[in-house]
């Protein structure tokens, strides 16, 4: 199965809420999996519902083959999206005034009593992905698929750009046993044939993902030969080097399960 190689670019800040630290909203700095298989193959491969009601508007349906809009039918269309790794990142803090709801805070009008100054009681600050910072990531795909160039992600629906190469089968070989990942990877996503020894957790919703893994098992590793060198110096974008687990799909430890 091809293996293709993107490069993703900000074109817009990037925010979604990894933690919430009392009025602070921190965005991390790797990209989900997830959100970037729905924002790379959404309405082509998995089906967009017009409209949804009642309880199906608020819950996740990732996994969910009891919904339409699941990550399922990418594993029939046999198209796989790692999680991104940054390669040029920043940060820009932007401040926010909140919702006054009953949940958050009484809502005070200026004047009265804890509200003496010109300025909401009920604000936030949103720590975003700047403009301008970059994203490596990888997508197993078959031969005739369209990879967007152009791809909206985050909850302000952030423009970013998406440069996709195919990395040509001559320079990727088959191998097994233990080997370090220093891509991250979706541990939900790994085949039960793949063990995780030893990794380093990145805590995020809705599913924790893992860097600098120890893993054993199948993997696809590059191969350091004169056309790789080749590809690298028309590329400037691609790594040393990569190793990457087989057999992934989406839920792969929760189909197992089932």
């Amino acid at each position: 199965m091809p293996l293709y190689h993107c490069l993703l670019t900000l074109h817009d800040n990037v925010f979604f809420a990894t933690r919430e630290m009392g009025i602070l909203y921190e965005t991390e700095k790797y990209l989900h999996n997830w959100a970037l298989s729905f924002a790379l193959f959404n309405v082509d491969y998995i089906p967009h519902s017009y409209r949804l009601y009642g309880e199906k508007a608020q819950k996740p349906t990732y996994l969910d083959d009891k919904s339409e809009q699941n990550l399922l039918h990418l594993n029939q269309a046999k198209i796989y999206v790692f999680p991104a790794q940054p390669i040029v990142w920043s940060y820009q803090v932007n401040t926010f005034k909140a919702a006054q709801v009953a949940y958050y805070g009484k809502s005070k009008q200026f004047g009265d009593k804890g509200a003496d100054k010109n300025y909401p009681i009920n604000y936030g600050r949103a720590k975003e992905l700047a403009v301008g910072s970059k994203y490596r990531t990888y997508i197993i795909a078959p031969e005739r698929i369209t990879i967007p160039q152009w791809i909206r992600l985050g909850k302000w629906s952030a423009k970013v750009k998406v440069e996709s190469i195919k990395i040509p089968d001559s320079v990727i070989k088959k191998s097994s046993g233990d080997y370090t990942c220093s891509h991250p990877l979706n541990p939900l996503d790994l085949s039960n044939d793949t063990d995780l020894i030893l990794y380093n957790r990145i805590v995020m919703p809705p599913v924790s993902l893992i860097s600098q893994a120890r893993l054993s098992g199948e993997y696809f590793q590059s191969i350091d030969n004169q056309e790789w060198q080749n590809l690298k110096r028309a590329n400037p974008q691609l790594p040393n080097q990569f190793r990457l687990p087989r057999g992934t799909l989406y839920g792969a430890k929760n189909l197992i399960a089932a």
